[in-house]
């Protein structure tokens, strides 16, 4: 199974994850999230497989999430409202992204790509 991995490359925990599917020998295909926005198609079929909430695939931490005052405005938003506007922006999304057949996991948390890949 080859994994589709979303990252922005001068991200320090994509670059953390990229070394840590690297070390297990997995295969995945690189996809740089800002270069190759995913579409809302994509995000509405990741949001769906991965089981969370939309608003867990928001950055928060970013300069983009924080300049739109996107904390605020959120909860004010249809669902589709808040796809459509992760769409615009590959910087407005939560990276890393591993994308399989079954999951996408959302962050790197070491312990939980453990379990799915």
């Amino acid at each position: 199974m080859k994994y589709l991995f979303v990252e922005y490359p001068k991200c320090s925990t994509c670059q953390k994850a990229k070394v840590w599917l690297q070390s297990k020998k997995i295969e995945f295909e690189d996809r740089h999230i800002v270069e190759d926005v995913p579409t809302f198609e994509e995000l509405t079929n990741w949001i769906s497989k991965s089981g969370l909430e939309i608003k867990k695939f928001f950055n928060t931490s970013g300069l983009v999430y924080k300049n739109m005052q996107l904390k605020e405005k959120l909860d004010n938003m249809s669902d589709e409202e808040k796809i459509k506007l992760l769409a615009s922006n590959g910087m407005l999304i939560k990276r890393p992204l591993l994308v399989g057949e079954n999951f996408v996991l959302v962050g790197f948390r070491e312990k939980n790509w453990e379990e799915f890949v």
